[in-house]
């Protein structure tokens, strides 16, 4: 990512400099709180190495903060939700992690790495006390009302549960391949668009009188959640296949325009589809694997040009290029052309 010096802008320097400051101290205000809740439970909380703060871990809360900083949220509050976020994360890594069977790491403990599904269901138990107790302690320093606190703990799940509905939905697995815009309309919409806005749920009802209208801010994020979503598809084109999980791509082979393409899938579905998660299967179908990167980047070029000041514009490519390459869909962007700040 072109570093912020590189830039040559002193106020942006300043301002990314503050920012990452703000996010280090919600990480940790996470990790020390999620420490308290398991004190003397017998499991221990390891303390995290540097990586545990490192962008290339946080990439996504830091965009959250960002639009907080975006709306004018004050440093005290972005810091709470920038914590608040974390515990969010930590929940939706946890189901993701017992869907998918396997263990990416929110709050690292002493428990056994083979013990995946219950290292994953305490992330979600820790994870949803350690938000009450942040929004607890800002009740007890007089900033946030009972019913504020009642409110944002509902909301917290409720934003998450319009996700979490859509992921229960599939795991009968799908009847048929659905059109494309279906799949973006109906299924990503909630599996991802809306996921991106959930950082906003609380914002959203504690700021309510002094916070400006933040609806460019939360679109921002819903393009960039669904552009994401279409570079996922691309990656886990085999898997959803297999598991029956709807996927923007197939969608566009089955359902698109080149018949022989179509015709190929037909006859791979009809074998079943042996590729692992990692192969180049997607390769095999040039016309829809150009169509689904380019839409996927038009999504992420318009959703963080939303989202940054034009005065940080200079964050539009580097954002795409980390958001393609952390999700592993950059081998499969090598044709197509990118706007240009």
């Amino acid at each position: 990512m072109q570093s912020i010096k590189d830039s040559g802008i002193k106020e942006i320097e300043n301002t990314f400099k503050s920012l990452r400051e703000e996010l280090e101290e919600a990480l940790y205000s996470y990790w020390n709180t999620a420490a308290q809740v398991l004190d003397k439970s017998g499991i221990n909380v390891i303390p995290p190495g540097p990586e545990y703060i490192s962008i290339e871990r946080n990439f996504f809360s830091a965009l959250f903060l960002y639009s907080y900083f975006r709306a004018g949220i004050q440093k005290p509050r972005r810091i709470m939700y920038a914590t608040a976020n974390q515990c969010l994360r930590g929940m939706v890594t946890g189901c993701d992690n017992i869907l998918d069977n396997e263990y990416k790491i929110t709050l690292d403990t002493d428990l056994p790495q083979q013990a995946a599904k219950f290292r994953s269901i305490l992330d979600i138990m820790v994870s949803d006390r350690v938000l009450f107790s942040i929004l607890h302690k800002e009740h007890k320093a007089g900033n946030l009302t009972t019913d504020q606190v009642l409110t944002a703990a509902y909301d917290s799940l409720r934003t998450l549960a319009k996700s979490g509905a859509q992921e229960a939905s599939e795991e009968c697995g799908y009847k048929e391949i659905l059109n494309p815009e279906i799949i973006l309309n109906s299924i990503h919409h909630y599996k991802t668009g809306l996921l991106f806005q959930s950082p906003w749920a609380l914002p959203d009802i504690i700021e309510k009188k002094d916070l400006m209208d933040a609806s460019g801010i939360r679109n921002a994020l819903y393009q960039i959640g669904i552009g994401c979503q279409i570079l996922d598809d691309m990656v886990d084109l085999p898997m959803d296949i297999r598991m029956k999980r709807h996927n923007y791509v197939a969608s566009l082979i089955l359902r698109g325009e080149n018949l022989n393409e179509r015709a190929v899938f037909e006859v791979k579905l009809s074998g079943g589809i042996k590729y692992e998660q990692n192969s180049d299967f997607l390769l095999e179908f040039p016309d829809a694997r150009r169509i689904a990167a380019t839409i996927a980047l038009n999504y992420l070029n318009k959703g963080t040009r939303m989202l940054f000041d034009k005065a940080h514009y200079f964050m539009v490519n580097a954002s795409i290029s980390f958001i393609s390459g952390r999700i592993g869909a950059d081998r499969y962007l090598f044709d197509i052309e990118r706007e240009t700040n």
